[in-house]
């Protein structure tokens, strides 16, 4: 079967690339190795209850008459309308270290008022750092690569303040151990402190559905189950590719959100010494718990709190299986919903060590998540009320969940440090979207796919 596009995964990047090309009158063929969208961003049910992966909170929010930011562009693009995603803002979210808790909204002027009001000394240093941001063009495909760490401490003299600054960064997109890429960090900066955050009520099965059936309804086709085994190549183009069920495609162009080193590795005549790449280190493991109240009802409202408990933050694959010295809560809840959630939930994600839980038994598996279960929400407990007599469910997945589902070498959510920002290969035809092009979070996936979708192949007829 001949397409003029195939796209490798059905995650936020590829459905959106879908959906763009066969607006166009494209014929499109996403073929997706899982038996359910979204790929790092999807949902399963266990136990009655039903739980979000990835998505703890959408970035780049823009409420109803917004039009010059990523949001409302990317709905453009898509000829969706805001109300198709049904977001609620956040409302409340907090960075917290040892000495300093620093707050923000969806109001980014008070995220400015926070900063002058804990570290007045750098009020104006701050200003300083918001016009550099202001004036990058983080959206260039061809800017060289300069360190974040680098030009925000030339700027902010108190190193505390630049960890509170890199903390949500690192953890909400950052495949670079102790440091960002400043594009990188101009994005993640924007899309958490200046826009900020929001959810949709029934969680990501609502943007998934939505996604899927836009794609389907502009006639695109959609192969589940039917993972890319194989990229066949002659001429320096592919020209055929292998699928799981035997069947063999062919496609003017491929469009692959399956990640840059995975998608090298499909390549027949793939020699990894000819390729300049990092292969992603950085994995997380979350606790999933289901409470029979609602964390409001204990006092607590906030939205997701980034913590940090010693004086320095460290953002590296740790040298243990967990490091809960760092981590993200995440409450559900305590967005501004119409209706309150069904029941209480409460998600809590740290740093993981891939190598460690992938060489486990599977009794050592199982009792080594319980393990730190506990050992978790005993760090966690310190930054809000005990809620520990309140779980009555829990779920949790590891850096080996998150390879298995989604087959990201090292289980590595945010893919290569080295992103392909022009999406292009060494192949003529072969073009990476999504997380290791570089453009984060979930509407920077989307904005990826459609990026890439209008560069590689709506420009060029």
């Amino acid at each position: 079967m001949h397409y003029d596009v195939v796209i490798i995964g059905a995650g936020m990047s590829g459905l959106a690339a879908g959906i763009r090309l066969a607006y166009y009158n494209k014929r499109v063929c996403i073929a997706e190795k899982h038996y359910r969208v979204g790929g790092l961003n999807s949902f399963y049910s266990l136990g009655k209850h039903k739980f979000d992966v990835g998505l703890h909170a959408m970035t780049n929010y823009a409420p109803k008459g917004v039009k010059l930011a990523p949001l409302p562009k990317l709905l453009r693009q898509l000829k969706l309308t805001v109300d198709d995603f049904a977001l609620c803002p956040q409302r409340m979210s907090v960075i917290k270290f040892p000495d300093k808790t620093l707050r923000f909204n969806n109001d980014f002027d008070f995220f400015v008022q926070e900063v002058a009001d804990n570290f007045p000394r750098q009020t104006d240093n701050f200003q300083k750092l918001l016009k550099t941001i202001s004036e990058y063009d983080e959206l260039n495909l061809y800017t060289k690569p300069i360190s974040a760490r680098q030009v925000v401490s030339s700027i902010i003299s108190d190193p505390l303040l630049a960890d509170m600054i890199f903390c949500p960064l690192m953890f909400y997109g950052n495949a670079q151990e102790d440091d960002m890429e400043f594009g990188q960090f101009v994005i993640m900066f924007k899309s958490i402190f200046k826009e900020g955050f929001a959810r949709p009520e029934a969680g990501v099965r609502q943007i998934l559905d939505v996604l899927v059936k836009k794609y389907k309804s502009c006639g695109g086709e959609l192969k589940m189950k039917c993972a890319v085994t194989g990229l066949k190549c002659a001429n320096g183009k592919v020209v055929s590719i292998l699928l799981e069920n035997g069947e063999t495609l062919t496609a003017d162009r491929i469009l692959s959100s399956a990640g840059y080193v995975e998608t090298m590795k499909l390549l027949a005549n793939h020699d990894s010494s000819k390729l300049n790449y990092q292969v992603g280190q950085l994995s997380f493991v979350e606790f999933i718990l289901i409470l029979n109240k609602e964390p409001a009802e204990m006092g607590y409202n906030t939205t997701i709190t980034f913590y940090n408990n010693s004086d320095r933050f460290d953002y590296r694959k740790p040298d243990e299986l967990v490091d809960v010295s760092s981590g993200v809560i995440c409450c559900p809840n305590n967005f501004q919903f119409e209706n309150p959630l069904p029941e209480g939930i409460i998600r809590i994600t740290n740093m993981a060590n891939f190598d460690f839980w992938n060489r486990l038994s599977e009794e050592e598996y199982k009792a080594q998540k319980a393990a730190w279960l506990k050992t978790t929400l005993k760090e966690v407990v310190k930054f809000m009320p005990d809620f520990r007599d309140s779980i009555v469910f829990t779920d949790i997945f590891t850096p080996k969940t998150i390879h298995r589902f989604t087959g990201r070498i090292n289980g590595a959510v945010y893919g290569t440090p080295n992103k392909v920002k022009t999406g292009r290969t060494h192949l003529d035809n072969l073009f990476i979207c999504g997380t290791d092009q570089g453009f984060l979070g979930i509407v920077g996936a989307m904005l990826s796919g459609i990026s890439m979708a209008n560069l590689h192949v709506l420009q060029k007829g």
